[in-house]
């Protein structure tokens, strides 16, 4: 008998989404369906949803946690205390939530954009010294729970006196992380390599549009096509093997920098998979969906 699965999505549709960009929970649908499996699309937040009725909750398209990320945690320790298996699974979800993780992958040798990070209730007393710190003219502040560029602030030495200001009352709520604005994602683009069950699947450079820093679809940006080297992949593929194990999908976004890799996310909780963008993904995530059921999960189709 098929497992009775609940794809998980969220409340305000097409809030995260843009004109021109494929909708891949209706492409998740299509994949459901060529697999005859039995599927109800659920919103997390929904409190009238009986989770018990199902054998498996497939994270899709949360977008909004970041924005009700209390509320989200709870309903992730609900969950798990129903032990209804959820894919990608909790302790990963939740490991993957906050991107104090950055430190973690850093300290296991992996290269990641350089990051200092500022704690709830911090003071921002001395900020200017970051320019220093990082030898730049050009800083990016972001929460360190957060999605879409949400809160996502450029710095020069000319504006930080009046962002430090809005980012001073932010920091009462929540912890945010400095960098030095990273040239690359303008003048190239910031890359994106997908992996389904630990495999590589496809990848994809994102561009700016001109005058914009910001690579996201919705904010304009451009999507390309990309194929890796062999030695880039193998780079990746060991990032994957050690901080996404386990996972039906991952995503990999970062920057090359001449031959090394800098980390900008590991994204392992709803990441858009630009399945639009390859065929061959599209079918490496079907076939990944079968394989993870089957043999993670230990469950017929």
């Amino acid at each position: 008998m098929n497992p009775k699965i609940a794809v998980i999505t969220y409340e305000a549709k097409r809030s995260y989404t843009a004109d021109g960009i494929a909708d891949e929970d209706e492409l998740l649908k299509e994949i459901l369906d060529q697999l005859n499996l039995v599927y109800t699309f659920e919103i997390w937040s929904d409190q009238t949803v009986d989770w018990e009725q199902y054998d498996i909750l497939l994270l899709k398209s949360p977008w909004d946690y970041f924005d009700r990320f209390d509320e989200f945690q709870k309903w992730c320790s609900k969950v798990a205390t129903q032990k209804i298996p959820l894919i990608n699974n909790i302790d990963i979800v939740l490991w993957n939530a906050d991107k104090h993780y950055l430190k973690e992958i850093e300290a296991a040798g992996y290269s990641i954009v350089q990051t200092y990070f500022l704690e709830k209730g911090n003071s921002l007393m001395g900020f200017e010294e970051f320019f220093d710190l990082f030898h730049t003219d050009n800083l990016i502040i972001k929460p360190t729970i957060s999605g879409g560029a949400k809160n996502t602030f450029h710095v020069n030495k000319e504006n930080w006196r009046e962002i430090v200001f809005v980012v001073e009352d932010l920091l009462k709520i929540e912890s945010f992380m400095v960098q030095p604005f990273i040239g690359e994602v303008v003048n190239v683009g910031e890359y994106s390599y997908i992996f389904f069950n630990g495999k590589f699947s496809h990848a994809v450079l994102k561009s700016a549009k001109s005058g914009d820093f910001r690579v996201q679809h919705f904010f304009g940006g451009q999507i390309s096509t990309i194929q890796p080297s062999e030695d880039q992949l193998g780079y990746l593929q060991n990032l994957v093997n050690d901080f996404a194990k386990g996972t039906l999908y991952a995503r990999v976004d970062g920057v090359w920098r001449g031959g090394e890799f800098l980390l900008m996310e590991l994204e392992l909780i709803e990441p858009y998979l630009f399945l639009c963008k390859s065929p061959s993904g599209l079918d490496n995530y079907k076939f990944a969906i079968e394989d993870y059921i089957k043999f993670q999960l230990g469950l017929s189709l």
